[in-house]
């Protein structure tokens, strides 16, 4: 296995009382302080617990939305006028929402929105996101209160929360995975970065302490040491995809041992435990070129994936979530989703 490089930057400590701590609001419950005080994010009540939502980036209305997919109410049924997929939204994000944000300059950094996560920490909830324009953030949930955000850059692709409360970041123009201190504060800046072409994709393994990492043609499994102010990186496993173009990474929700990845051409499940790329339940079906993101509802094992849509405003979005094991499909009027990820009614009710 070839060593990586890693590159470190100055790691600056918060100024702002730990109370504003992200870690301190993980152990506690606490909200973080700065972000009591912003405006909640408009969204309507969730319904009762019957099903699993749907979490998506929408770069259309360039926010993250909460969905039912069992609302017809936002399908595209030809010349019938429908809501579209944002203002059908049980819940919805933008650092429009939150004037907090604007030394960040969001009219730019929130070109692209690329990734929708949903994490619970000790009974918090919270909604990792970011956009290609290179700002990332985290989120309460269903509160919709900034627990951290900074500016990454290197067209930012997707996020991961650390046990400790710090945020692991992939961009892939850049090249690199960071881990920025956002333990230290709501808008702790400092960083320890690994250098890894195309990267994209960024999945927390508990069981093995691991932060797997997506690149171009590797995927990597990192171990993070070090202290919480102080992070440092190093390469652990490394696996070569068998072909190129790394997008793609989740848990697989029925099997922890797995994880989904995607490429250019497919999408595959790995075995940490075997080390190998193996076969899966319904392959035939999802294993197909061009998945922007791909996952399983952890409370029925439905699949879904989205892939961009020839004639969409957005290239490389889709207004289509596609639905497998069972099959099925659902339009989203108006809409330009680069991912989407499943949420269970429960999560979404803030409990």
């Amino acid at each position: 296995m070839t060593a990586r490089r890693r590159q470190r930057q100055p790691v600056e400590r918060s100024r702002r009382a730990v109370l504003g701590m992200v870690a301190m609001a993980l152990t506690t419950g606490a909200a973080p302080a700065s972000a009591l005080a912003t405006r909640r994010s408009p969204r309507i009540d969730p319904p009762a617990k019957s099903r699993s939502l749907l979490l998506a980036a929408d770069q259309a209305s360039e926010r993250v939305l909460v969905l039912d997919p069992h609302d017809e109410s936002w399908e595209d049924r030809g010349r019938r006028a429908q809501r579209s997929a944002a203002r059908a939204a049980l819940w919805s994000w933008s650092p429009a929402d939150d004037g907090s944000l604007n030394a960040l300059n969001p009219q730019r950094s929130w070109r692209n929105v690329s990734e929708a996560k949903h994490r619970v920490v000790n009974g918090r909830q919270w909604l990792l996101t970011c956009a290609s324009g290179g700002l990332a953030a985290m989120v309460s949930y269903p509160h919709g209160d900034v627990a951290w955000a900074a500016l990454v850059g290197g067209n930012t692709h997707s996020l991961e929360l650390l046990p400790n409360g710090n945020v692991a970041v992939a961009a892939s123009t850049g090249g690199f995975i960071r881990i920025y201190t956002a333990s230290q504060g709501p808008r702790s800046a400092g960083y320890v970065q690994f250098d890894l072409p195309g990267a994209h994709g960024v999945q927390w393994d508990n069981a093995n302490d691991t932060l797997w990492a997506l690149g171009e043609s590797e995927l990597i499994g990192l171990k993070v040491d070090g202290t919480d102010a102080r992070p440092e990186v190093e390469a652990g496993a490394t696996v070569s995809l068998s072909d190129r173009g790394g997008h793609d990474l989740a848990a697989v929700a029925k099997d922890g041992n797995r994880l989904w990845v995607t490429t250019t051409h497919h999408v595959r499940q790995y075995s940490i435990s075997e080390d190998a790329f193996v076969a899966y339940p319904g392959q035939r079906g999802i294993d197909r070129a061009g998945v922007k993101s791909v996952g399983d509802d952890p409370d029925t094992g439905q699949v879904l994936t989205v892939t961009p849509q020839s004639g969409n405003p957005c290239q490389w979005c889709t207004s289509t979530i596609d639905f497998h094991s069972p099959d099925g499909r659902q339009d989203t009027a108006g809409a330009s989703l680069y991912k989407a990820r499943w949420l269970l009614p429960s999560d979404a009710d803030g409990e």
